[in-house]
C-alpha cells in the first residue's frame, strides 16, 4: 500500500500513523496525478477537487486509472469542481469541513466511485 502527498508534513503523518495503527504504508513524497498510475487495485483520492486546474489534473489520472482497470474512490465534501456526474454516491458523512481554518464549519463528507 502507498499513500502519497506533495506536502512533507503529510508524509510525516502518514508514517506516524501507519506505524500508530501497525499498517504497512509506503509514503510517497510527490505529485502521482502525473505520469502512469501506480501498480494497484485501488486509487483513493481525498478532497482534491477544491480548484479548477487541479481538478482537471486529477480528473485526467483518474481517467488513466480507469483505462488500467484500476478502482478510483473519492472522498470529498462536495467542492466545486467535483465531478458529480460521473459518480456513484456510496456513503455521506457529517463532520468538520477541514477547508475551514477553524474547523467549525459542518458539512457531509461523501464517499464515491467513479465511472468512466
Amino acid at each position: 500500500m502507498i499513500a502519497a502527498d506533495i506536502d512533507r508534513y503529510a508524509i510525516t503523518a502518514i508514517g506516524l500513523n501507519a506505524k500508530a495503527n501497525a499498517v504497512g504504508i509506503l509514503p510517497v513524497f510527490g505529485d502521482l496525478t502525473e505520469g502512469t498510475p501506480p501498480k494497484v487495485d485501488t486509487v483513493l483520492i481525498g478532497d482534491l477537487f477544491y480548484e479548477q486546474d487541479l481538478a482537471k489534473r486529477v480528473l485526467s489520472f483518474i481517467d488513466r486509472c480507469l483505462r488500467a482497470d484500476i478502482a478510483v474512490l473519492i472522498g470529498d465534501p462536495k467542492r466545486a469542481f467535483l465531478p458529480r456526474s460521473r459518480l456513484e454516491l456510496l456513503a455521506e458523512y457529517p463532520g468538520p469541513d477541514f477547508g475551514d481554518s477553524h474547523r467549525v464549519t459542518q458539512t457531509q463528507n461523501t464517499v464515491f466511485s467513479v465511472r468512466t
